[in-house]
């Protein structure tokens, strides 16, 4: 079976996929909760199954690089069997992860050089070392090294770190083709497109990454700061070059109205730590909207936290009680809130599936993006 097929396309870029790996099918587009340190924040992997119905769900190699170790990893058997969750994962390449360190990092030609945030201590990171964690981590989709520049970010400074993304991708292929899988699962590296928000550029690294025939390609460097306008424009432009046949990822964003634009423009994949982070702050997304859980309105609200909710804790608490556990500071609020966002994005991303199969997912999305940008 191969590994990606398009099952509609819509009347412009929109399509809905299957995606095919060894730990099972994922149907696209598709979000995909962020489990940084082997676990979704707040949430069970039961939860995450059942109740949210993730499909596939990230890993991240900086930190589990320095916790639990790659020893640890390998002794379990890999992130799968140590955490206990037996659909697919994707792993980043720790490359985000080091630059968001600017202040104590050292990054030469060879790699970077970094201190730990944990406890200091130093580490060094090259697409090699990169490509080395992920087998160990053995994540069905893996991520090359690459540099992911700041915003905003001057041309010569975007070009350089651009070139640099490229010369470390052909290492990150070269070792990938060297050094097999070591937990009998196929793995499947994505090359990263990179670029600032300079039109040539992106279509520059679109284009040598395309030449390098990866089964999937990513879009870094976006969702750091960018008005959204630039962030849809330089979307667009290198959806237009990556393949259609192949499935295209969008790293790091964001907000729903932000999947639905992105779907439109031709993306398949999507993560982010919003629904959880904002979660643990009190924001609810819901079809309606968004809600400010600590806002007094809520306060003799004993409706169902969301009418339209897909998951448990929707129809089995109120919006008073959410309401009170946040003023209470009380723990439970965050796993409610948590689990309620992370099904209404897997719910998000399904109805827009339904909507590029019927045909009408344009019209849709210019109805649906107002009502969840309101403030209820």
């Amino acid at each position: 079976m191969k590994f990606f097929e398009i099952e509609k396309s819509s009347e412009s870029k929109a399509r809905a996929g299957v995606i095919t790996t060894d730990h099972g099918q994922i149907q696209t587009p598709i979000f995909m909760p962020v489990g940084t340190v082997a676990s979704v924040k707040t949430v069970h992997q039961r939860e995450l199954k059942e109740d949210i119905k993730a499909q596939i769900i990230l890993g991240n190699t900086y930190h589990l690089m320095l916790r639990p170790t790659m020893d640890i990893m390998e002794q379990a058997g890999g992130l799968h069997k140590f955490m206990n969750w037996d659909r697919p994962i994707l792993t980043d390449s720790g490359g985000y992860q080091v630059f968001s360190l600017a202040k104590s990092r050292k990054m030469t030609e060879e790699g970077v050089k970094f201190k730990s945030h944990i406890d200091g201590s130093f580490h060094f990171i090259s697409p090699e070392k990169s490509m080395e964690i992920q087998r160990q981590i053995g994540a069905d989709i893996f991520m090359a090294f690459d540099e992911c520049t700041p915003y905003p970010c001057e041309y010569a400074q975007a070009k350089t770190s651009m070139e640099l993304t490229h010369r470390w991708l052909k290492r990150c292929i070269e070792w990938t083709e060297e050094n097999k899988e070591l937990y009998g699962h196929k793995q499947r590296l994505f090359p990263i497109v990179q670029g600032s928000t300079y039109s040539d550029l992106r279509k520059i690294s679109a284009e040598v990454i395309s030449e390098f025939g990866a089964e999937g390609n990513a879009i870094g460097g976006l969702s750091v700061g960018e008005p959204e306008e630039e962030m849809y424009r330089i979307t667009n432009e290198v959806t237009d070059i990556l393949s259609k046949e192949k499935p295209r990822y969008l790293m790091g964003v964001g907000t729903p109205w932000n999947i639905i634009e992105s779907i439109g423009l031709g993306v398949d994949m999507m993560d982010c730590v919003m629904p959880t982070r904002n979660a643990r702050n009190a924001m609810l997304f819901t079809w309606q909207g968004v809600m400010n859980m600590k806002n007094e309105k809520w306060k003799a609200d004993f409706s169902p936290l969301d009418e339209f909710g897909t998951s448990f804790v929707d129809q089995e608490y109120s919006k008073a009680y959410v309401r009170h556990l946040f003023v209470a500071k009380e723990y439970l609020a965050k796993q409610i809130a948590s689990i309620h966002n992370l099904a209404f994005y897997l719910d998000l991303v399904k109805v827009a599936r339904e909507h590029i199969v019927a045909g009408d997912f344009y019209q849709w999305k210019e109805q649906i993006i107002p009502q969840l940008k309101q403030r209820l």
